[in-house]
């Protein structure tokens, strides 16, 4: 409070401030004297008030003053800037807490995937925007081979390992819009809006190769299947969509794991749902805003 952004630090060294280093305000005369913080700079004298919250620092309250009174000008404000600082402080952790919240309702806390009832939610609107708008939306649904068989032989510690690295495997080879879900015990499902089963079987080929490379890392036979479904390709809602890939991922296991199987195409009767264009990303967010 009191100067133009530009002549800030970007960063203050906690290590370097009296006010953060004590954990309470701290006045920086103009001239220098007695302690100044490090960071300091210019003719004005300074203020800062530290806003902690459940013991954590969250921020910086700065106030700046010029002129003969300026120390004195600060020093009357010292009691309100608490106060603001202490509110500021008290609303940024409620923040940072709700958030912290919500990614745990959301979260598989092991991989940090989002959890079956996101999956469910997220699948719905994007199915609905495909049914109004004739655009396409596919899902893969993956399991790792013989993961029993990994936890038994190497310990449960190494399968968690396994299915972390595997989550991460799928989330950074996809693209930011496209969701990675943990739908249940070591199985995982992917949603692709806007892509069409062909590509969605390409992405899933790509997927199977990452997860198949954890072998030479982890020296132990790790592999996954994935069945691919999409609408209005194989399905005409939710519940046949994720039927379909639960299906295809069935008969990627009988035919010996570690490959991809497609669902069966639909005939075009019961794919008459005119011509299919991308969505953009735009109309995506509007509509999640809209519902």
């Amino acid at each position: 409070w009191g100067r133009d952004e530009e002549d800030m630090h970007e960063t203050i060294n906690p290590g370097a401030c009296w006010a953060l280093k004590r954990g309470k305000p701290h006045l920086n005369r103009a001239d220098g004297r007695k302690l100044c913080c490090d960071h300091h700079f210019g003719n004005e004298a300074l203020l800062e008030i530290p806003m902690i919250a459940r013991g954590e620092i969250v921020g910086l309250l700065q106030l700046f003053a010029e002129g003969d009174d300026a120390e004195e000008r600060l020093e009357s404000v010292q009691e309100l800037g608490s106060a603001l600082a202490d509110g500021m402080s008290l609303a940024l952790a409620n923040m940072a807490l709700r958030e912290k919240l919500r990614n745990q309702a959301l979260r598989h806390p092991l991989t940090g995937l989002y959890n079956r009832r996101y999956m469910e939610d997220s699948l719905q609107r994007f199915v609905r925007l495909a049914e109004r708008e004739n655009r396409e939306v596919s899902v893969v649904m993956v399991d790792l081979d013989h993961f029993k068989r990994i936890n038994d032989e190497h310990g449960h510690a190494f399968g968690d390992q396994v299915l972390r690295e595997s989550a991460h495997a799928l989330v950074s080879a996809l693209r930011e819009t496209d969701i990675v879900c943990r739908y249940g015990g070591e199985e995982l499902v992917v949603i692709l809006p806007d892509c069409n089963i062909e590509r969605a079987a390409d992405k899933a080929e790509l997927l199977r190769q990452r997860i198949e490379a954890l072998r030479d890392t982890h020296k132990a036979e790790i592999s996954a299947s994935f069945g691919v479904a999409s609408i209005p390709h194989t399905s005409g809602g939710v519940a046949d969509l994720l039927a379909a890939a639960d299906a295809a991922l069935y008969k990627a296991k009988q035919n010996g794991r570690n490959q991809v199987q497609k669902a069966p195409m639909r005939n075009h009767r019961e794919r008459d749902r005119g011509p299919v264009r991308p969505a953009s990303s735009a109309e995506v967010v509007a509509l999640e805003a809209a519902e």
